[in-house]
């Protein structure tokens, strides 16, 4: 039996940096949203395991053993082995939590077929900040390092949006190096649409200081009928969110005339 999952795109409606953290890290409030459309993900059992990476994107992952995918494997029960192939669709260090979402898939995939151990979420942890909530792929508030989940009333669902890359790649960790250290508040409380509009991205400014080009695009977005418009993550994609969809394709009919180079993905949050 072949299974098969799209790994969800995932964006982060608000996202506010509270501190450094004397671990290194820092504690954040942040909400995730999930789009409808990702990478796609299929495995069928094996003798032993493997991952064959294609797709546009494919030549900015790491090996195939170094990966995440390979890693999420390694960590669940899951037969003898699993064939696993990787259609990567997703820009690679664009704020979309990709690898984490294909991570993702791989847990959903082992939970269908085997179920998921008790621990799953302390091992989705393991994994990265972003794999937990994007197991479940739907939208939440996550606190400390993002790993720690609420759910939230989402008001937002079916809402189009638009996720614009630049094709530039931008490294999560000297962004989080760059941010300024001031508290500016903590993350509003309230269903996603609330959320979303009083929310704002702590690691815009130091994301602009580094990939200027992120500037260019969320100046873009704010020339369209968006109510909405961010930077996603650490960057360097950014998105809109519409009232309709028609708004949103008339958006992406209009970069893609103006900037036929950047990356675009229409979609709705789920």
């Amino acid at each position: 039996m072949v299974l098969t999952e799209t790994a969800y795109a995932k964006i982060n409606l608000a996202l506010h940096v509270r501190r450094r953290r004397d671990d290194g890290y820092h504690e954040l409030e942040t909400l995730f949203a999930f789009v409808d459309a990702g990478d796609q993900v299929s495995a069928a059992p094996s003798s032993q395991d493997s991952l064959r990476i294609f797709g546009e994107f494919a030549s900015g992952i790491d090996a195939p053993f170094g990966n995440i995918v390979a890693k999420a494997l390694n960590t669940l029960p899951h037969g003898r082995g699993w064939a696993v192939e990787l259609d990567k669709r997703l820009p690679v260090a664009a704020g979309l939590g990709g690898g984490s979402a294909d991570a993702g898939a791989i847990f959903r995939m082992v939970e269908q077929a085997h179920g998921l151990p008790d621990d799953w979420q302390a091992r989705a942890a393991k994994l990265g900040a972003d794999v937990p909530a994007c197991v479940r792929s739907q939208a939440c508030v996550g606190t400390g390092t993002g790993t720690e989940l609420v759910p939230v009333d989402n008001d937002l669902a079916g809402t189009p949006v638009l996720l614009v890359n630049p094709r530039v790649p931008l490294a999560t960790g000297p962004v989080f190096k760059g941010w300024d250290g001031v508290d500016r508040g903590a993350m509003p409380i309230g269903p996603l649409r609330a959320i979303a509009l009083e929310g704002r991205n702590d690691l815009e400014a130091p994301a602009l200081r580094l990939c200027p080009a992120i500037g260019g695009v969320l100046a873009a977005l704010a020339q369209t009928a968006a109510f909405v418009v961010r930077m996603s993550g650490s960057g360097a994609t950014c998105f809109g969110l519409y009232d309709n969809a028609e708004q949103r394709d008339q958006a992406s009919a209009e970069l893609s005339r103006m900037h036929p180079d950047w990356w675009q993905l229409a979609g709705a949050l789920r």
